[in-house]
């Protein structure tokens, strides 16, 4: 914090989402590490496997494998300084990069969330019109709409941290969260702080439209499966649901309890909680869920695997 002899300028933010846990660090730490390689080992997995197996390229699964693609570099934003903070008595973050891991976190985050509700569009053509699903998702499509996701997911918020970045920030530099976010870093800026709400109902508005959407794709879908008169056409079409279903509910049920609280406040030890459920525990799961509920996935993951381990044996022989 540089001080003038009028007011003091913050130069950096000071973490504090882990008071409960600074004299045991290390108990933190080796979880967390373990999770955040699984998930960068588990997605990257899921990615090679379905760019590596011809029969998964179709556009379900090359909409699963970006999104495996998007959750390393999600998660990549925040849990090496996480880590880095709980062994570091400096828990801090300069003004700069604090906007750079809000504007990298939440692009991702926007991507992320447009390219499930994009996933739950492509399986509404595929159960409900079945017949015209391959003049529809053509592959050029199918590639328009995942770049789509990932140019409107960074586009949009630039505005919003620009505006961040222009706010003075002169007095207490202390964090209440384990990254920085808008609500935590929004409370330090000397400024009105009215607009936090403004914040909140725009955010809650694009969660909510998001939401909607996909729960109507799914309540349609749902209603054509159970026309299906066989059981096992049923259970074959609620299984290629199954995974996708899974990871939405995971994703946005985080997020709602992240962003859609308004004006309610938790106790610091389950703010927590939900942000490293948000942050860490969602992306931790989604490869288990989309490799453990998908047999085409199960056989392409197996495949690259054994083949890997096939081709180590022979060149050492």
């Amino acid at each position: 914090m540089v001080r003038t002899n009028r007011t003091s300028t913050v130069t950096e933010f000071l973490f504090s989402g882990f008071p409960q846990f600074e004299d045991g660090s290390l108990l933190l730490f080796i979880p967390l590490l373990i999770i955040y390689t699984f998930i960068v080992i588990g997605n990257l997995t899921v990615f090679f496997a379905v760019r590596m197996d011809t029969r998964l390229h179709n556009p379900m699964y090359n909409f699963i494998s970006l999104f495996s693609f998007l959750e390393i570099w999600y998660t990549t934003t925040t849990i090496p300084k996480m880590l880095s903070n709980l062994i570091s008595e400096k828990k801090t973050i300069s003004i700069t990069g604090c906007l750079l891991q809000m504007y990298f976190f939440h692009s991702l985050g926007n991507s992320e969330g447009i390219l499930l509700t994009t996933m739950a569009i492509d399986r509404y053509v595929a159960i409900c019109n079945p017949l015209r699903y391959p003049t529809i998702m053509t592959p050029r499509l199918c590639v328009q709409l995942s770049a789509g996701s990932c140019i409107f997911g960074f586009l949009v918020l630039l505005p919003e941290i620009v505006w961040i970045s222009t706010l003075p920030f002169c007095g207490p530099n202390k964090i209440h969260q384990i990254f920085c976010d808008f609500e935590p870093v929004l409370h330090l800026a000397c400024t009105d702080t009215s607009v936090i709400l403004i914040e909140d109902v725009i955010h809650a508005v694009a969660i909510i439209f998001s939401v909607l959407i996909i729960a109507l794709s799914y309540i349609r879908i749902i209603t054509v499966i159970l026309k299906i008169p066989s059981v096992e056409g049923r259970q074959k079409a609620f299984s290629t649901c199954a995974s996708h279903l899974g990871v939405f509910l995971m994703f946005y049920g985080s997020v709602s309890l992240m962003y859609l609280r308004f004006t309610a406040t938790f106790p610091p030890i389950l703010d927590t909680v939900i942000a490293l459920m948000f942050a860490v525990l969602a992306p931790f799961f989604n490869p288990v869920i989309y490799s453990l509920r998908n047999k085409d996935m199960k056989a392409a993951i197996k495949k690259l695997l054994w083949g890997r381990l096939g081709a180590i044996s022979w060149a050492k022989l």
